[in-house]
């Protein structure tokens, strides 16, 4: 009986296994170091082509320890891959947009973004507050830090906030490492630009010594190295640099790579989808097939960013380890 009950179960394993809704994760897998791994895989990937070329993970920030705390032994081989960490929420924004980031939370990230620095890593934070008051707060908690930061009044980064009316320390130097940079833009969602030509324009005429944006307007027209070049001059004539966001731990559904038929017969390393950003599902990110998506190879996302002439990648979704773990 024993024998027909596990005969039956590996054949339902593998008609599951075949229709895609069977997916074995091997229980030996260090989720956080397959992140390092993939992260610096991809630094190196990228600075082989271009050895000036910036890697900078968003949160996730955890990695830098060997074992997670803030007075763990720090990782050397993912340290010297990166040259920035991105920071949401540090000091607004972490519990609720326009809401102060409890003490104990900010003084938790804070020691991590003391690791960076102390490595000689640019920090960039997030914060995510619409409040005039709390803006410069933002911007002055930061500065006396040495982190360089962008207070967003949109969680949905659609807009190029109209307040400050300049950037905190605007200036008209060339700006040509992130070391230099005294400011940052973050802006993803260009849906609220009529157009390519607007939205170029909009960023043109700005002073911020380095942008995040997306490589695709409007998630389907690839941004050309004309036009990435066009956005390298500041208004006011100093130098900046343009920087391509990519999410390496979740797949969106509105991405090149997507493909029509993954809803019914949807690749082994694609998982659930976000509850909180529909269309946005978490990878297997430690899956072969899911990397080479990524980078690697001349169809992959990193070379459509380097052929555009980016300086550098805002890697996001770094603390997807977090969801497998759990």
């Amino acid at each position: 009986m024993k024998k027909i009950l596990l005969v039956t179960i590996t054949i339902i394993i593998f008609v599951l296994s075949g229709c895609g809704l069977y997916q074995e994760t091997p229980d030996d897998i260090n989720y956080r170091q397959s992140m390092r791994d993939f992260v610096q895989g991809i630094s190196a990937y990228a600075k082989d082509k271009n050895s000036d070329f910036i890697i900078i993970p968003q949160n996730g920030h955890e990695l830098m320890t060997e074992n997670g705390e803030e007075t763990g032994k720090p990782v050397m081989e993912y340290l010297n891959a990166i040259d920035g960490v991105g920071r949401e929420d540090l000091f607004y924004g972490y519990n609720n947009d326009n809401i102060k980031t409890t003490v104990s939370e900010r003084e938790y990230m804070e020691t991590f973004m003391d690791i960076a620095l102390s490595n000689g890593i640019k920090v960039l934070v997030t914060d995510y507050c619409s409040t005039e008051s709390y803006m410069n707060d933002s911007y002055s908690q930061n500065a006396v830090r040495n982190h360089i930061s962008f207070a967003a009044d949109h969680r949905e980064l659609d807009n190029i906030p109209g307040y400050p009316i300049t950037p905190f320390n605007m200036n008209s130097l060339n700006i040509t490492s992130l070391i230099e940079a005294k400011n940052f833009l973050y802006l993803l969602n260009t849906a609220s630009f009529n157009s390519k030509e607007a939205y170029l324009s909009a960023i043109h005429n700005t002073n911020y010594d380095v942008i995040i944006i997306d490589l695709f307007f409007f998630d389907e027209y690839e941004l050309t190295a004309s036009d990435v070049e066009s956005l390298k001059v500041k208004q006011n004539g100093g130098t900046r640099l343009v920087i391509a966001y990519m999410s390496i731990g979740e797949a969106e559904d509105y991405r090149y790579y997507w493909e029509s038929d993954w809803e019914n017969h949807s690749p082994t390393w694609l998982s659930e989808e976000n509850p909180n950003w529909p269309g946005n599902y978490k990878v297997k990110y430690w899956d072969e097939a899911w990397q080479s998506l990524i980078y690697g190879n001349n169809n992959s996302y990193l070379k459509k960013i380097l052929d555009a002439e980016f300086d550098g990648v805002y890697l996001d979704i770094i603390d997807a380890y977090e969801y497998f773990e759990d």
